[in-house]
């Protein structure tokens, strides 16, 4: 198996650079695959580096010197260590706050353990084994499927279904899952988002199969880059720390001068008889130098200044934001332009159904039927509301809606469940196909008049996907068609009774083109679809798309032949519309706020 592989490998591990290297151990694995070990400073080097600042040098001298000066000068008592106790006291109240400050924030960077994968599928010794993910190293071939979290960088070198599609929107952003070839990219300065053959650690594949060489791990992955531009960012100093610095320089060079010039004026006093001799009087007038000097210094400074950021850092940590040093909070206050990503910093990142359109009647003219569904979150908690805005006591007995619960149960590859870690219902897969997943279970099932009632009596982890595998273990699925991009839809063949019946969704005009017929919604019947029904059900997507920004997708059916074993592209035809179903990305509850208060939003104030 791996002979397959020699000439695809060796072109790869030449063009990124890397010596293959197979069944390493792990006390051989370079330290820098290691993305996940030890984290920032130590506890002591964090200390330390709360007295790197001039200020508190210069404090911590002149309560040296005062002490020193005291035992010459025969004080043995209280007197001797009041001074620099006071000093040595402020300056350790300000280094802890400044260590368990930067010590809480530094436990940022272990959120990017969550990302990481923990196992991998790995051909070693001629066949596919399951290891930890810490054990890969460059040149080891690694499986991916659906579910898979993507555990190094790799270059894709052989596809295994008709797609492979991946979500990365924890590195780009991108709202989409990112469709994956083999092909790679032509482009001279080549960013993430063109790197359409590489799999990105981190990441979660949402359809299809395929094998990958690994290219990167640990600190060599591109989140191996943003963790080491996390730790980087302190380097740079903030406008408040420049300022400090250039005052404690501008404060050094005066109280200095002034302290030389007190001591040379007066000289010619050092031999005053009161003082006992001369190198007393220049004892005497250096402590008077050294005292003037301690006066100048602001002893409170640092100590008002590293209160002032703490009190600003857990103001932050109230508001979600997480600090790692003290000094970035004052950059907030210089900031003037914020640039956000969309999809999960404004929005939640939790497709979700909102609208429902079938059709109801055709008496005399159509009548399309527009439902509102509750619930912004994967949880399967939601009302379904009629155009009039009463609710649907059992939605499932509704043809249209029952079949669209069918089709998003069985035209389907994603997973819904249930975290009882987070206490929060989690997916699997494409946010839309889990979105579809969602809104099966806010229908339900049909014939039982305690439906709701007893949906509510199961454990969450039941009720996660409760309905969806009602009709999973009803249906027998025969074949699937992927989803690609020129059909614009995914086909699935499911037997049941003696029927093979075909599901389909896609997007709403690759779907429409392809109905002849319709079903209704009030008796189940299914009519030719005219020209004046399609003509309503395009503007009824034209209108959820763009005057309601939602994302649709339309669903049909179609019965097929009992001896059709597999699907292809000319069974897409001939369908049933079902309906069209409009998702949305909720924004976060704190968006509105953020944009409306003026304390958060200094432009809304103007």
């Amino acid at each position: 198996m791996e002979d397959a592989y020699a000439r695809s490998v060796t072109e790869v591990l030449d063009f990124f650079g890397v010596d293959p290297k197979r069944g390493l151990s792990d006390s051989q694995v370079p330290q820098h695959a290691r993305l996940y070990g030890k984290n920032g400073a130590s506890f002591w080097k964090l200390v330390l580096k709360q007295f790197d600042d001039l200020l508190v040098k210069i404090l911590i001298a002149a309560a040296i010197v005062s002490f020193v000066l005291a035992l010459i000068n025969g004080d043995t008592g209280l007197t001797a260590f009041l001074e620099p106790s006071v000093i040595l006291t402020i300056l350790a109240a300000n280094a802890a706050v400044g260590v368990i400050t930067e010590t809480n924030a530094e436990k940022a960077l272990e959120e990017l353990r969550a990302y990481q994968a923990d196992n991998a599928t790995v051909l070693r010794n001629g066949c596919f084994s399951i290891l930890p993910a810490t054990e890969l190293v460059p040149g080891d071939i690694v499986e991916v499927a659906v579910g898979c979290k993507i555990p190094a960088d790799m270059r894709m070198i052989e596809m295994l279904s008709n797609q492979l599609r991946v979500d990365q929107a924890i590195l780009t952003g991108e709202s989409c899952s990112v469709e994956k070839d083999l092909e790679s990219t032509t482009a001279t300065n080549a960013v993430y988002q063109d790197k359409t053959n590489i799999l990105f650690s981190g990441t979660v594949v949402v359809a299809g199969r395929a094998r990958a060489i690994v290219v990167g791990v640990g600190t060599q992955t591109a989140m191996g880059g943003i963790r080491d531009s996390m730790l980087q960012t302190e380097d740079e100093a903030t406008p408040l720390k420049k300022k400090l610095d250039e005052f404690g320089t501008f404060l050094a060079k005066v109280i200095a001068g002034i302290c030389v010039l007190v001591w040379i004026v007066n000289i010619g006093h050092f031999r005053d008889p009161s003082h006992g001799g001369f190198l007393r009087g220049a004892i005497h007038y250096f402590k008077i130098a050294v005292a003037l000097a301690v006066a100048a210094i602001p002893e409170g400074l640092p100590a008002v200044v590293t209160t002032c950021l703490a009190l600003g850092t857990k103001r932050m940590a109230r508001l979600n934001a997480i600090v790692r040093s003290l000094p970035s909070v004052e950059t907030l206050g210089c900031t003037t332009v914020i640039c956000s990503d969309k999809t999960g910093t404004l929005t939640t990142n939790m497709m979700s159904a909102c609208k429902v359109c079938v059709l109801h009647t055709v008496q005399h003219t159509p009548v399309i039927s527009e439902y509102s569904v509750s619930g912004t979150t994967f949880a399967p908690e939601g009302i379904i509301f009629d155009s009039t805005g009463s609710q649907l006591e059992f939605p499932a007995q509704l043809p249209c809606l029952l079949h669209i619960a069918m089709s998003s149960a069985l035209c389907n590859e994603s997973v819904l469940q249930y975290n009882p870690d987070k206490g929060s219902y989690e997916k699997i897969g494409e946010s839309t196909e889990v979105a579809l997943r969602v809104l099966a279970e806010k229908i339900g099932l049909p014939g039982y008049d305690s439906m709701p009632s007893s949906l509510n009596l199961l454990s969450k982890h039941e009720r996660a996907s409760y309905c969806n595998h009602y009709w999973e273990n009803h249906f027998k699925k025969i074949s699937v068609a992927d989803f690609t991009r020129d059909r614009k839809m995914m086909s699935v063949l499911c037997s049941r009774n003696q029927l093979h019946i075909m599901f389909c969704k896609g997007a709403p005009e690759s779907i429409i083109s392809r109905c002849t017929n319709i079903l209704c919604n009030d008796d189940g019947s299914t009519i030719p679809l005219t020209a004046n029904i399609r003509a309503e059900l395009e503007s009824r997507f034209h209108s959820f798309a763009g005057q309601e920004t939602l994302r649709c997708l339309a669903l049909a059916f179609k019965q097929m032949p009992l001896d059709l074993q597999s699907l292809s592209r000319n069974d897409e035809k001939d369908l049933t519309f079902i309906g069209l179903v409009g998702m949305l990305d909720p924004p976060r509850e704190e968006l509105l706020l953020a944009i409306t208060n003026p304390q958060l939003n200094p432009s809304a104030a103007r």
